[in-house]
């Protein structure tokens, strides 16, 4: 007989169940009126919950258009990569797998999030600090399958690069309105990277 749900799993799914309807609802609203003026009493009553729950789930009404849950996904399965790939490819597979993994719905929520961050200047200071951490949090992966109990300038070097390969195709994405999915525009350009970018 299997074991029943734990509390702590039932919580944490209830928690993000919440977290993605206020964003759902944002999306909407932001869509419907504008970034701008929508406010976030608008997206806490279009929600059904108060302003001080809608703050407890997003600090910020930026936070709930740059939030995502990518990076627990990324390092889990950075860290299962077979052990004899060198950085760049165990990050192009990476990539390649949990953005293949994303439902059209996803990818096309994603599709609108990214219209914001770029068109929004206080959109994008909040999309930086996000890139920042993931970053950090890929280079302390590429760190672990070297043997390394912290990342050193190669490791961060290569995080960065990849990530900097990374964004140009997403932004190409999304100025092309999706109309490619995104795990094939990364993994075009992340093998360009692999390649040392030769065409």
């Amino acid at each position: 007989m299997s074991s029943p749900p734990r509390a702590e799993g039932l919580r944490e799914r209830k928690k993000a169940k919440t977290r993605r309807t206020i964003q759902d609802h944002a999306l909407r609203l932001f869509a419907e009126q504008g970034y701008e003026t929508t406010t976030v009493e608008q997206i806490a009553e279009a929600s059904e919950i108060s302003p001080s729950t809608f703050f407890r789930y997003f600090p910020s009404k930026e936070d709930v258009v740059v939030h995502d849950d990518y990076d627990p996904l990324l390092a889990e399965l950075l860290a299962a990569q077979p052990a004899e790939l060198a950085p760049v490819p165990a990050l192009r597979a990476t990539v390649r797998e949990a953005f293949g993994r994303l439902p059209r719905e996803e990818e096309l929520q994603l599709l609108t999030r990214t219209r914001l961050q770029l068109g929004h200047a206080a959109l994008r200071g909040k999309t930086v600090d996000g890139m920042i951490k993931t970053i950090d949090m890929l280079a302390e992966g590429i760190a672990r399958r070297r043997g390394l109990e912290s990342p050193d300038l190669l490791s961060r070097t290569t995080a960065g690069a990849v990530f900097g390969a990374l964004l140009p195709a997403v932004f190409a994405w999304a100025e092309a309105d999706g109309a490619r999915r995104l795990a094939d525009d990364v993994d075009e350009a992340l093998a360009l990277l692999e390649s040392g970018l030769r065409p």
